[in-house]
């Protein structure tokens, strides 16, 4: 465990990551997008206390707080049998009014824009938020003071002192006030090819590392009976749209992705991402179950888990999700995806790893100050330590599971992170700065496995989806480097 928060990756791919994420906001005429507005044009009157050592946020000791968790593979006891009680027993006479959805957008963007919004959100799962566009609306709150304030629970450091490099960075954005952090991206994910580890050794079937060889054991794996790979069409299509870029990033290095993000005219007909989307398509046309198309993620992770689907692209979030349904047959492991070419530019233990799980405080909540005081208690080093043990998954607080015994999949995600060594890198970010665009890239994902494989037609279809938010002046547009 500790060798994920304490190894190169954190000196130097975490440092790397932070430099990518150097955010630019470039001009857009017009109102922002109407997935969110502005709000109420008067602030409402939010509560405050007085700054003190012992207080250092400067919140009402006394004032309701409200927090919305997203329920899904992180579960929400890390929420409820952990950081609310830390915060409550640290201010027993505020009351902390606590709810959970699969639907943060449908949930929140009403109450944000009416200006009555809770103060702590989890914004995560298949309807989140446009995050980029919070941030333009000025509903996201400056989390400055938050870093600069004492750890909750280590002496003498702030709460940046107690991250690891980069964990700030992946939050930040250029606004028309400067450059500032917005959101705390709490947890740390492996993505991979997930797979049942006692099934392959009961089947001396050895984990591949070329697409030659990834094609043969799909006909290995098709030839006994189970179904090689798998993805839920109905609301985890994003899983395959990581799996088709992870590989374009492997083939072309990671400035694809960059281009994608920057909206480059041409980014998305690049020749890695055609011969991604070519490879991933082959996969779609011999080897997927049709009917997976109509399926949610954790009708397909059961059947993975009852040995009727042998891959599953997914996250480090997805053993603590699956727990009920793991069986003493069944052990999590996780592999990197394949090299697709001969001539990847990136080696075949090359992986996408980042923070993700985007937390934030309300601006337009009746208590911003005490959401930045629950995101506190989050990064204290009990409240990050108990987190991975409840739902397997790191943090972004350095060292807080150090010495802890931890799951079969988040080791084999330990080892895989640990081999990857420098060539761990972020992924792509236009899933959160560009709502129509990430849509559009689920469903052209799941026409490219489920309805052919055209991988031209991939191509051209994101494409224009890319070139019509770059042309669309009421999009505010982000950069990387």
């Amino acid at each position: 465990m500790s060798d994920i928060t304490r190894s190169e990756l954190d000196r130097r791919t975490l440092l790397r990551r932070a430099a990518a994420v150097g955010l630019a906001a470039t001009p857009a005429v017009g109102m922002l997008s109407a997935c969110v507005g502005g709000g109420e044009e008067e602030t409402k009157e939010q509560a405050t206390g007085t700054k003190s050592a012992e207080n250092p946020l400067g919140i009402d000791p006394k004032a309701p707080l409200e927090i919305v968790i997203f329920d899904g593979g992180l579960g929400t006891k890390y929420a409820t049998d952990v950081d609310t009680p830390l915060y409550t027993k640290k201010w027993p006479e505020s009351k902390v009014t606590y709810s959970a959805t699969q639907q943060i957008a449908t949930t929140i963007k009403p109450r944000l824009n009416s200006g009555d919004s809770p103060d702590m959100i989890n914004n995560s799962g298949s309807d989140l938020m446009d995050f980029g566009a919070i941030v333009k609306a000025g509903q996201a709150a400056d989390l400055t003071d938050l870093f600069a304030a004492p750890s909750f629970d280590i002496a003498g450091k702030t709460v940046a002192d107690t991250l690891v490099p980069g964990a700030i960075e992946q939050g930040t954005y250029d606004t028309d006030g400067g450059r500032k952090p917005f959101a705390v991206n709490y947890a740390f994910t492996v993505f991979g090819l997930y797979y049942n580890k006692k099934l392959f050794d009961k089947n001396s079937w050895t984990v591949p590392t070329t697409w030659a060889d990834f094609v043969a054991l799909c006909d290995k794996i098709k030839a006994a009976g189970i179904t090689p790979f798998g993805y839920a069409g109905a609301n985890a299509s994003y899983y395959m749209v990581r799996a088709i870029l992870t590989s374009a990033a492997k083939i072309g290095t990671e400035q694809v992705l960059k281009d994608l993000d920057n909206l480059k005219p041409g980014a998305w007909q690049a020749p890695a991402i055609k011969q991604a989307a070519e490879a991933w398509g082959q996969i779609g046309t011999k080897y997927i179950n049709k009917s997976f198309l109509g399926l949610k993620h954790t009708e397909v992770q059961l059947q993975q888990n009852q040995d009727k689907v042998a891959f599953y692209p997914c996250g480090s979030w997805l053993e603590n999700e699956q727990a009920a349904s793991i069986t003493p047959n069944f052990e999590y492991a996780v592999m990197p995806y394949p090299s697709v070419t001969a001539s990847d530019q990136l080696p075949a233990t090359a992986i996408n790893a980042a923070a993700g799980e985007i937390y934030f405080a309300s601006s337009k909540g009746k208590n911003p100050q005490g959401g930045k005081e629950y995101l506190r208690v989050m990064l204290s080093k009990e409240a990050a330590l108990e987190f991975t043990k409840l739902t397997k998954s790191l943090t972004v607080v350095a060292g807080a599971a150090d010495g802890l015994t931890i799951s079969p999949g988040l080791t084999s995600g330990n080892d895989m992170l640990s081999k990857a060594g420098k060539d761990v890198f972020m992924g792509y970010l236009f899933d959160t700065w560009y709502k129509k665009l990430d849509e559009a890239s689920r469903e052209a994902a799941n026409t490219l496995m489920f309805n052919g494989g055209d991988a031209q037609k991939f191509c051209d279809t994101m494409e224009k989806a890319s070139q019509d938010t770059a042309k669309d002046s009421a999009i505010a547009k982000f950069t990387r480097a």
